[in-house]
């Protein structure tokens, strides 16, 4: 019998799927949007987008910026009771209001 593969976007199959709609699909200001330190943002995976997206459980939660690495941002947040940080590209970000 062989084993089933358990990648990093198994069981996500109504979690990574994208909204039909007008216009585009992948708007540039989600690209260029900038973030400050300690800003809160919501973790919102953009699944048209494979690099730099974290991890699907992590999708929903919201944390802060710590800092700027190279395109993307250092998320710190609290999984449990377990502080972790999240290398995470802009895309997948949006500014809590």
């Amino acid at each position: 019998m062989v084993q089933r593969s358990r990648g990093s976007r198994s069981k996500t199959r109504h979690k990574l799927q994208k909204t039909t709609r007008k216009g585009r699909s992948n708007p540039i200001t989600k690209k260029i949007q900038r973030f400050n330190q300690n800003d809160l943002v919501h973790i919102i995976i953009d699944p048209s987008v494979q690099k730099g997206q974290p991890h699907p459980r992590f999708h929903g939660m919201t944390g802060r910026v710590v800092e700027e690495r190279g395109r993307a941002y250092l998320v710190s947040l609290k999984d449990g009771n377990k502080a972790k940080t999240l290398i995470v590209r802009p895309q997948h970000l949006k500014i809590q209001e």
